[in-house]
């Protein structure tokens, strides 16, 4: 009778993601997942995203398979909007990664800060594709988790100098400019004008908003716009002023046409036609397709989020954990 193997899983927590996933390392990810996702070289069906019997919040499931790093898993998280006025995480689940010649477990990373590092650093792998290159202000739209992972991506990838904060309720938008300048070092300041914040070289909108709070009309030539926040076909945070303006880019054009209001609403307003939108991220990186052409575009990344980045971060972060050996080790 064969010998059964010693099979353990290693579990990740939150603070140790925090840990080992570095920002700037986390963008230079998020290129070969977006690269990988353009090329097919990683396969992700459309995520199951779930309405609790009574509406009150979201069950999300996004699996994936990559050829390089040789891995599978998904992601299993909740989504409840409500919690942040109590004190608790919106969005809380993990990651789970598989060996996979196996199909062994090996992995289960806490999938909040995942998220919420590889968000913003896939928005600051589309800004140092697609902004100028002497971008130094930023206009941050919300105030929640993802308004301070932005700042440190997007100040990653160009020279910020100055970051305006925008947010529905304006003392807290004061609170978070005044301890994110002391954390940073940066000149952060909130702004009760939602204009002065869309007047920057770079925009990103990170709010839970369901109608535009961006409009096209505030935003100057040669800005790069990051929209983050919307994740459904009848929810935008920018208005179609601004989508029939800008070059647009995606993670993924599957989960564009998919999921993405921002850009869905304009097409059935007959503002503009599927074929405006120039294409992924992952082929601007591998020069398939253009981007920025000139100081004065406009240019825009619909972020989805899309379970290649989740994978890429994941496996990033178990690498780091095996090699300095973070985490908990769990027999199977």
């Amino acid at each position: 009778m064969s010998k059964r193997l010693e099979l353990k899983l290693r579990v990740i927590n939150a603070a140790e993601v925090r840990e080992l996933l570095a920002l700037g390392e986390c963008v230079d990810a998020m290129g070969a997942a977006m690269r990988s996702a353009s090329a097919g070289t990683v396969k992700v069906p459309p995520r199951l995203i779930m309405p609790l019997f009574d509406d009150s919040a979201l069950l999300g499931l996004m699996p994936g398979s990559a050829s390089e790093p040789k891995v599978y898993g998904a992601k299993v998280i909740s989504l409840h909007p409500a919690n942040p006025a109590q004190g608790r995480p919106a969005i809380q689940g993990f990651v789970t990664l598989f060996d996979h010649d196996t199909g062994t477990p090996v992995a289960i990373i806490e999938g909040g800060e995942i998220t919420a590092i590889r968000t913003a650093a896939a928005s600051g792998l589309a800004t140092r594709c697609l902004s100028r290159p002497n971008s130094r202000s930023h206009g941050i739209f919300g105030t929640g988790v993802q308004a301070v992972t932005h700042i440190d991506a997007i100040a990653s990838v160009r020279p910020i100098e100055e970051v305006l904060i925008w947010g529905r309720d304006s003392s807290k938008a004061r609170a978070m400019a005044e301890e994110q300048a002391k954390r940073t070092g940066l000149a952060i300041r909130a702004t009760k004008d939602p204009e002065q914040a869309a007047a920057c070289d770079i925009v990103s909108t990170v709010t839970g908003a369901n109608e535009p709070i961006l409009h096209g009309r505030w935003v100057r030539a040669g800005c790069h716009v990051n929209l983050v926040g919307a994740h459904s076909p009848k929810a935008r945070e920018a208005d179609s002023d601004l989508i029939a303006k800008a070059r647009i880019y995606t993670d993924l054009l599957e989960s564009l046409f998919n999921e993405g209001g921002d850009v869905l609403i304009p097409i059935d307003e007959g503002r503009i036609e599927r074929s405006y939108v120039k294409g992924e991220i992952g082929k601007v990186l591998s020069g398939e397709i253009e981007g920025r052409s000139g100081d004065d575009d406009v240019t825009l990344y619909k972020s989805l989020g899309i379970t290649a980045q989740d994978l890429y971060a994941a496996h990033l972060v178990y690498a780091k954990a095996l090699a300095v050996g973070a985490g908990t080790e769990v027999p199977l």
